[in-house]
């Protein structure tokens, strides 16, 4: 078995999309995955499930999306990835040297994978000190003074930018963590 977790968009959010968690765990449980543990109340899942091959993510993503929808009665988008892709993202963080700073560096997870054009508007000398990079389905966000005033955040949150991309992100202890959980 493989370990993934799988990451909610939108819930528990100023009051939108309540999910909560024990009800998430018994969800993807009833599901049957195993190893089931959720982290934060903003929709991190971890289990166990069936081994990594092409196009597995997807099915998971499509398979917890259902079963949230039927036990809560809205669609909640949702991006599952395996701890070895969650590995690799956090070797390949081109902003390792301000991890430490957890809530500060972000990963922002896309459902597909983006080409360097589709950025290639954003003038990213304009929101300096703001920085961010172009990962495997995953853009790398270093914002020092955090993701809720950020400029660069709002201007890569413009549905237009990612049109047919679900996005979803965590700060960097979130990432850490689930690279932890899906690890061992």
């Amino acid at each position: 078995m493989t370990a993934y977790a799988a990451l909610l968009r939108g819930v528990n959010v100023g009051g939108h999309a309540k999910v909560p968690m024990a009800e998430l765990r018994q969800v993807v449980e009833g599901l049957g995955y195993e190893g089931v543990r959720t982290y934060v109340a903003s929709g991190n899942v971890v289990f166990r499930g069936p081994a990594e091959a092409p196009g597995v993510e997807g099915s998971l993503s499509g398979e917890i999306e259902q079963g949230i929808e039927r036990r809560f009665g809205f669609p909640v988008s949702c991006l599952v990835r395996s701890g070895a892709h969650l590995q690799a993202v956090a070797q390949a963080n081109p902003f390792a040297e301000h991890a430490a700073e957890g809530t500060v560096v972000h990963a922002t997870f896309l459902s597909e994978r983006v080409l360097p054009d589709r950025l290639a508007s954003i003038r990213a000398e304009a929101f300096l000190p703001e920085r961010f990079a172009l990962g495997d389905r995953v853009i790398y966000l270093h914002l020092p003074g955090g993701m809720g005033r950020s400029k660069l955040a709002e201007t890569l949150a413009r549905p237009a930018l990612f049109k047919g991309v679900v996005a979803t992100s965590r700060n960097w202890n979130t990432v850490t963590k689930l690279v932890e959980w899906t690890s061992s």
